[in-house]
């Protein structure tokens, strides 16, 4: 059972990889953990400071436009967050994000404000906003996603199963 807890700092429509990490920080794609203190700076200053272990970004729709920077959903990750909740993604980044081990989750985000603290459960494919005691539901990921995050991401899920399933029909 996957449940994450945390508080939701709330962002609009089209963020871009360019608002995750800005491209005046692209010298520093060798340095991760220092790329990470810049994560969100485009979109809010003050959010790799403030942002807390387990914390959520919320957002609007088409997360992650833009170009393909898989650093882009490492970097969320090494800041503490914990998931990535919108109403839509970018395809590239949503595959990015599962693959490193980024939990991504379609959901309406309307009624998620900043600061709520939020529960998400990932295998029931429930967000409950412990502030506004309300629930959410979601479409719960595929069971392979959900493996995937639960191995920390693709790479250390192949070094432990050995290889992806294949689906046959």
């Amino acid at each position: 059972m996957v449940i994450l807890r945390g508080r939701a700092w709330k962002f609009g429509d089209d963020i871009s990889t360019d608002h995750i990490i800005p491209g005046r920080y692209y010298h520093l794609r060798s340095n991760l953990p220092e790329l990470a203190k810049h994560v969100m700076e485009d979109a809010d200053p003050e959010f790799a400071k403030k942002v807390k272990p387990g914390d959520f970004i919320v957002a609007g729709k088409n997360f992650g436009m833009g170009s393909s920077r898989e650093h882009a959903a490492i970097v969320i990750k090494l800041a503490g967050v914990s998931a990535v909740i919108a109403k839509s993604f970018a395809r590239i980044f949503f595959r990015n994000a599962i693959n490193n081990g980024l939990p991504v989750i379609i959901a309406d985000t309307d009624k998620i404000d900043n600061g709520d603290e939020l529960e998400v459960d990932l295998d029931k494919g429930l967000i409950k906003n412990l502030t506004k005691r309300i629930e959410i539901k979601i479409q719960p990921l595929p069971k392979i996603m959900i493996d995937i995050l639960k191995a920390g991401g693709i790479v250390e899920y192949i070094k432990k199963h050995g290889k992806l399933p294949v689906e046959t029909k």
